[in-house]
Order: C-alpha cells, then structure tokens, then sequence
C-alpha cells in the first residue's frame, strides 16, 4: 500500500488540479489555439531543448571525471533523455533510471552516477532561489497580486507581506530552537534517522563539485542550460501568440513558475504546472481562458512531447548500443 501510494497520489493530485483548472475552459477554443499555433517556432524551441538536455548531460560527464571515469557526452545524453521520459511515467524514478542506464552504456557504477545526480539537482534547485529572488524583486507589485487572490484581502499591501514574512522566520527560527534543544531524542527516531542519511546523501553529491577540473566551465554550462530553458519558453509563447505580447519578464516569471510546477509532487508536473502557470499570466493582461491555454501548451510540447520524442529516440539507440560492459572485446597487444 505504502509503495502504490507513492504513485497513486502524484496522479490523484495531478488530475484534481487538471479539473480544478479545466472546469470553466472551452476545450473547443482551445484545442484550435493549439492547431493555429506557428509550428516553425515549436521546432526552433524543440531544437533548443534538445541543447539544453545535451548540455545537462555534458555538466553530469563534467561531475564524473573527477572521480575517474570519462563517459562520452552521447552516452549521457542518452541516459538523460532516457531518465526524463521514465518521469513521465513513474515520477521521481527517472533519477534512478538515468544511473542505470549509464551503467548500462558505460559500465560506471550507479552509486557514483547517482550521487552525481544528487549534486546536480541540489544545484539547480540554488539557481532556482536565485531565479525565483530576481523574479520577486523585479516583478513584486505585479506578483502580489497573486498572493492577494490566494491569501485575501489581507495581503493587499507591502506591510502585511513584510509581516508574514517576519513572522515566517520567526517560526522557522523557534522549529530550528527546538529541533536542536530535543536532538538527542530525534535522532533515534527511524523517520529523523532516514531524513539524516537523506541529507548526508545530498552534502556528499554536493561537495563532490568542489573536485571538478573546470570550475568555471561547470559554471558557465549551468547559466546556458537556463538560458536555453528561458529561450524554448519564449519561443513556444510566440508559436501561440504571434504578437508576443509578453514582456521578457513575464516569460521570467512563466519560468520559475513552471519550473515550480514541474517540481511540485504530481506525475510529470501535470495540473500543478498548468494551475501555477494558468494563474501567473493572468497578471499580464491575458483572461482565464487565454492563460490556461498558454499554460497547457507550454506543458504539452515541453513537458510531454518533446520529452516522448527525445526519450523513445534515446532508448532505441540505447538498446542498440547494448551492454557496454558485457559488449566489450579486448584491443590486440
């Protein structure tokens, strides 16, 4: 029961929100949005996608030389693409997939690929902060309105957010007192034992990065993996709105709200995506129906088909590569 609930439950929240969201929306308006889209920017935005998946899978070849192994960058973009369509299907597995399947073509062991995972997201999720601070500071007054529908009236002005902030850290802070005064006790409990091996899982993935050869090139791989995020988005948004309407802070905003969504615990970012999305661009000017269409075609051609087409293609050319380790023949003295 405890195993199915950890599948059963991402997919009932996801269908939940979908219906939450869908239940005012003419699908017939939407469905030939979806066909009036211009397909020539889909492509471009594909194209870029598929860099960006090549580059992720080139800063994970990166984070593995310094523990001695040298796969090629083809390798892992196979295993990343492979480990973004599993997610589609079992959320949260497509981590171990993309390990096994380098094990698979490379024969590096998977604790060592995984842990080079693990660092990789705890890195994207410190970009992610950073992305969602830019996008509060410049955009504040516009994403309050956001808070205000969710929360009340009551967050109607800079004060009472500044309030609830405070207040936040103060609860942050007291948890924080108590967790430290009642450690001894904790520690011996199985769930606090499992969510420290956890944590001491992630610090060592993490401080794995402090090794890399070139720093500065991990670096500069990572800002052009999101880059690359932020020009797909901008290109699917003007397939569907010729115009281009949307400021470039508004697709910023698009961003780290889906990237939020695709984040949340739902299969494949699946309705959290399209009500977090859905809702933020109606603070640009577009209406309810405008919004969740933008949203579900982002989701559509990003999140799903882009993600069909990379993986399918990716685990065919991975089963025709076979067993690298069971494959290999010796090189003549």
């Amino acid at each position: 029961m405890k195993n199915n609930l950890k599948y059963i439950l991402p997919i009932a929240i996801g269908l939940a929100l979908l219906y939450w969201v869908f239940k005012d929306i003419d699908l017939v308006s939407l469905w030939q949005n979806f066909k009036d889209a211009n397909y020539m920017w889909v492509g471009l935005a594909a194209i870029l996608a598929l860099l960006a998946h090549v580059l992720r899978a080139y800063r994970w070849k990166l984070m593995l030389e310094p523990m001695g192994y040298q796969p090629s960058t083809y390798n892992t973009t196979l295993a990343v693409l492979i480990g973004y369509l599993t997610n589609l299907a079992l959320p949260r597995a497509g981590e171990f997939a993309r390990s096994a399947s380098l094990q698979k073509l490379e024969d590096i062991p998977f604790e060592k690929s995984f842990g080079a995972v693990i660092a990789e997201r705890v890195i994207d999720v410190i970009v992610l902060f950073v992305l969602i601070g830019l996008n509060l500071l410049l955009e504040f007054d516009r994403l309050k309105g956001l808070f205000v529908e969710i929360f009340g009236d009551k967050l109607k002005n800079t004060s009472t957010l500044l309030t609830l902030a405070a207040g936040g850290l103060i609860f942050l802070g007291l948890v924080f007192f108590l967790l430290k005064k009642n450690w001894n006790k904790l520690e011996n409990i199985p769930l606090v034992q499992k969510i420290i091996e956890i944590g001491k899982g992630l610090w060592n993935g993490f401080s794995s990065v402090k090794n890399l050869k070139n720093p500065a090139v991990f670096v500069i791989v990572t800002l052009l993996i999101w880059a690359l995020y932020y020009w797909t988005t901008y290109f699917l948004y003007i397939s569907l709105d010729a115009d281009g309407t949307m400021s470039f802070l508004g697709i910023l905003t698009i961003l780290v709200m889906g990237s939020i969504g695709m984040a949340a615990p739902t299969m494949g970012g699946i309705g959290s995506y399209h009500f977090l999305v859905g809702k933020i661009v109606m603070l640009y000017g577009l209406t309810q129906q405008e919004g969740i269409t933008l949203a579900t075609f982002l989701h559509t051609m990003q999140g799903i088909l882009f993600v069909l087409i990379f993986g399918v293609i990716s685990l065919l050319l991975s089963f025709l590569a076979g067993n690298k380790a069971a494959g290999k023949v010796s090189e003549p003295s």
